[in-house]
């Protein structure tokens, strides 16, 4: 496993001198699992909590179901698997070049589509195709373009890749009557839908920037941010998990830039840092962040040029704010311009934003391709490494969230990082 990556924290419990409860036949657990993966130098990790797991009828990987047996909460294991095991391999039958027709451009309803070197679509996207339901939503990934043809991979993403999976047992509960029923498909519901989308295909750059990429119905900030919004963007517990994110990345007593703040920056008590300057759209907003040692008002969007000297701070962070960078390339070379060698930048992001505001790319793109385009941002700029993406889903939204009733998970987080070189010329 990636160090970089986040390890869980266990519930927290009471020491009564009883033996802790274990796993057993008898009870329901809740697990956190992290699956990492490595792809064209950048380490992947997606974590997913699962509650009310039954572990002896789910359908869990025989490995994983000894492993876990008769352990107490906050117990890990890591478990390998090689290309294949985990998932089905890499199928050719699966790869399907056809002619340029057969592309439904009209299909998601966001004007003409091309297929673009890389992207995701859903299966449905093939017009007149043998055996396939054109209500499909499952993604196929486009891999080869030219004129007259395009060459579609509906194989899982992560099919022929090997995988390694931590398993934490985060609670044990009672026998749970919600779980009569039969039992459920681990596997997908680790890996479908989105694991594996973040990576480059065979190493090639995707195409994220045909089409008008960094388009807005709304390209008006100045007007837009002249009113303060104090308000938070995502819900308690995401919030939480940005704060131990960045907590866990970034040294105590570091020079941080908090760029595109607001009144909060999200960041852990622990790390008392040694200066800590938020540039963001509205004064009074950043008038409202106790934290801050520095406040600017700047508006990225009008001028990319960050208005500090070379080599000022060790980390930066950016909260739920990337999508709406009008000029990315610019700002990421500023970032390595002002971050010192090893320094660190870590953006996160989730799946709530400002429509008007958030780039076209932004929306069209499937959530885990999100992380993709963070990623080619970083990669421009020639002057990064030691890249990384994680997410997290699955955690139960807190109770007095105002979308409690209507939403079972907490908002989901998704983070790329990655460290200046050396030299950061």
């Amino acid at each position: 496993m990636s160090s970089n990556h986040p390890t869980p924290v266990p519930r927290c419990t009471v020491d009564d001198g009883k033996d802790p409860p274990r796993t057993s036949a008898r009870r329901i657990a809740s697990l956190r699992c992290d699956v990492s993966w490595r792809s064209d130098a950048v380490d992947h990790c997606d974590s997913l909590f699962l509650a009310h797991m039954d572990l002896w009828r789910d359908d869990l990987p025989s490995p994983i179901r000894e492993g876990l047996k008769g352990r107490a909460v906050g117990h890990r294991e890591e478990f390998g698997f090689a290309p294949g095991q985990l998932l089905e391999g890499h199928r050719l039958e699966r790869v399907l070049t056809l002619s340029a027709d057969r592309f439904n451009r009209r299909l998601l309803g966001r004007g003409r589509l091309e297929p673009r070197l890389g992207r995701f679509y859903p299966k449905a996207i093939l017009l007149d195709v043998e055996d396939l339901d054109t209500s499909d939503r499952r993604p196929l990934r486009i891999v080869a373009t030219d004129a007259q043809t395009f060459t579609a991979d509906s194989n899982h993403p992560l099919a022929g890749k090997a995988l390694e999976v931590a398993v934490t047992v985060d609670d044990i509960l009672g026998v749970d009557p919600r779980r009569a029923g039969p039992g459920l498909q681990i596997r997908s519901r680790l890996l479908d839908n989105g694991p594996g989308m973040q990576g480059r295909w065979q190493g090639r750059a995707t195409d994220f920037f045909a089409d008008e990429p960094f388009a807005r119905p709304d390209s008006d900030d100045t007007g837009f941010y002249a009113h303060a919004r104090l308000v938070d963007h995502l819900d308690s517990t995401a919030i939480c998990q940005i704060s131990a994110l960045y907590g866990r990345l970034i040294p105590p007593g570091s020079r941080i830039l908090d760029l595109m703040s607001s009144w909060h920056s999200h960041l852990p008590q622990a790390l008392r840092p040694d200066a800590l300057v938020g540039l963001g759209m509205n004064a009074e907003e950043l008038a409202q962040n106790p934290v801050l040692t520095e406040r600017v008002v700047h508006d990225l969007n009008a001028n990319p040029g960050l208005p500090f000297d070379d080599e000022s701070f060790e980390a930066v962070v950016c909260t739920v704010s990337v999508e709406y960078l009008t000029q990315p390339f610019a700002i990421f070379r500023e970032l390595a311009r002002v971050l010192t060698p090893g320094g660190i930048a870590v953006v996160t992001f989730s799946n709530r934003w400002f429509p008007t505001k958030a780039i076209r790319i932004w929306e069209q793109l499937h959530e885990f391709e999100r992380p993709g385009l963070v990623l080619e941002y970083f990669r421009d700029s020639g002057h990064f490494r030691d890249f990384n993406t994680w997410s997290l889903r699955g955690l139960p939204r807190p109770a007095l969230d105002k979308y409690a009733r209507s939403i079972e998970h907490a908002d989901p987080v998704h983070a790329v990082w990655a460290r200046r070189d050396a030299d950061g010329s």
